[in-house]
């Protein structure tokens, strides 16, 4: 009974150790897919034109600032106590709408960015998804470290890993 119980376990880790040999693991630069899809192309643009519009907004309250500022500094011996008091509120709610609508539009420039962006990264991995269950692949690990919720690996052995990258742009219709 012992050594049946032993010739089982044998059997049973030579088994199991075979089965994780014959495992298929791959890894993929989702940086180098995404970057060249055309949908990236356009959606940089998006951001681009987004941003500037954004800026240029930050621009002319700064403008604004600028020529009250100048006025005030030219007329400020010529003002009444109240006068002064009231231009000088004036400019220090310019200066909080400037800093107000400063952080406003990095925080919309970052939701531009992540509904611009999710979408495509999204298609991205759906891809990896296709091409990783076509080709009977356990785990695919990704070798970017900026995708977002990317679990970045510290070390692979990329001769131990496939690369399934050019499979997965050939999947998008990716042509460099």
């Amino acid at each position: 009974m012992k050594n049946f119980l032993k010739l089982t376990l044998a059997v049973v880790l030579m088994l199991s150790t075979t089965t994780v040999f014959a495992q298929k693991f791959g890894r993929v630069d989702l940086a180098a897919i995404v970057t060249n899809m055309p949908e990236f192309k356009e959606a940089q643009t998006n951001l681009e034109a987004y941003g500037k519009d954004l800026q240029d907004q930050l621009e002319q309250i700064q403008v604004e600032f600028n020529t009250k500022y100048a006025e005030y500094e030219k007329n400020v011996g010529t003002y009444t106590d109240a006068v002064r008091q009231l231009k000088e509120a004036e400019l220090q709610q310019l200066q909080q709408r400037f800093t107000d609508f400063q952080q406003i539009a990095q925080q919309d420039m970052q939701k531009k960015e992540a509904d611009v962006m999710n979408p495509i990264y999204d298609k991205a991995n759906e891809a990896v998804k296709k091409v990783a269950s076509e080709g009977g692949y356990l785990a695919i690990f990704s070798t970017t470290q900026d995708q977002p919720a990317a679990a970045g690996l510290a070390y692979f052995d990329a001769a131990a890993l496939t690369d399934i990258t050019a499979a997965v742009k050939t999947e998008l219709g990716i042509v460099e």
